[in-house]
């Protein structure tokens, strides 16, 4: 089964884009590839997204979870192939860099309550379910050797452990921490640090990612008994859905992939069968749960096939193939 092209490239301009750089390999300077990235930065949902996140960071956050977060918008438009040249993104990225905390990681408006070993009140702060995916994206914008991003780096990526990232929260959070063992490796941190680390030259291949890409293969290879702070691999985990936000088997996959050495790794391929066992005869794939935050986004209905998560997905079998 190939993947299907000419149904991809009948998609949104960013779906276009996306197709032409990374199934069909076509360079940035290709005269296609530079029309369909245009089409992409003057399309409405496009320029709302970016409309929205000048207002960075936005409300206080309750729940990492939320799809609404910014944060995670903040990713979708890095995965988008957004750069810091396009327009609007230096005043997103200005506000973004104006709250660096003093241990370097970049910071957003929290509030944990007393009980949860917090303050109660208001306060700039970041853990490690955030401020990778922060960092993340200003790499995939272009800032990778800026020095306050390689600041941030050595932080979180010293933060690891001998299995894997913790529950870590910055010094404004107090004793604050999810709901699970203290010496377990937090899952979704794991994800999001080696999501991170991946488009990080000088990291991508280091023994901080081999440990944190272990630990997520040693816990879908003990699925049935291991739930550090109440992350599952089961029926929900393995439900196809987009845009990437938390911890589920398309994320998870995408991350991993991105890691050259892992390409033959048994657990892996295991995973990477899920997905392709569920893939339709015309190679299209339906979302299996959605995001209502993004119900406006063709993604965000289970009633036709994704051309996004197809992409996403025919992304993830090309590199692992």
């Amino acid at each position: 089964m190939n993947a299907p092209i000419d149904w991809l490239l009948e998609g949104e301009p960013y779906i276009q884009y996306q197709t032409r750089l990374n199934l069909l390999g076509q360079p940035e300077h290709h005269p296609q590839v530079i029309a369909a990235r245009q089409a992409m930065l003057a399309s409405l949902p496009v320029q709302n997204l970016v409309t929205e996140l000048s207002n960075w960071p936005g409300t206080v956050i309750s729940s990492h979870k939320s799809a609404s977060q910014p944060f995670h918008k903040l990713t979708f438009l890095a995965d988008l192939g957004f750069t810091a040249r396009d327009p609007g993104m230096d005043v997103i990225i200005a506000r973004i860099l104006a709250h660096q905390s003093g241990e370097g990681p970049f910071q957003l408006p929290m509030n944990i309550s007393i009980q949860y070993g917090g303050t109660g009140q208001d306060q700039w702060a970041w853990a490690l379910c955030d401020a990778p995916l922060s960092l993340y994206a200003l790499a995939k914008f272009g800032l990778q050797t800026d020095p306050a991003i390689k600041t941030a780096t050595r932080h979180l990526a010293g933060l690891v452990t001998d299995n894997g990232w913790p529950c870590a929260v910055s010094k404004e959070l107090g004793k604050f921490r999810g709901p699970g063992r203290k010496e377990d490796p937090c899952p979704f941190a794991n994800l999001a640090m080696l999501k991170a680390l991946s488009v990080m030259d000088d990291f991508r291949d280091s023994p901080a990612c081999h440990t944190g890409a272990e630990t997520l293969l040693n816990l879908w290879n003990a699925s049935l008994t291991r739930h550090p702070y109440m992350f599952f691999m089961g029926t929900d985990f393995r439900k196809l859905k987009v845009p990437l936000v938390w911890y589920d088997l398309v994320h998870v996959l995408d991350v991993l992939s991105r890691f050259e050495w892992l390409k033959n790794d048994a657990r892996l391929r295991e995973m990477l069968g899920i997905l392709t066992n569920k893939l339709d005869p015309r190679g299209q794939l339906t979302i299996e749960s959605i995001w209502t935050a993004w119900k406006d986004w063709e993604f965000g209905q289970k009633k036709t096939p994704s051309r996004w998560l197809t992409l996403l997905a025919w992304r993830i079998i090309t590199r692992l193939n």
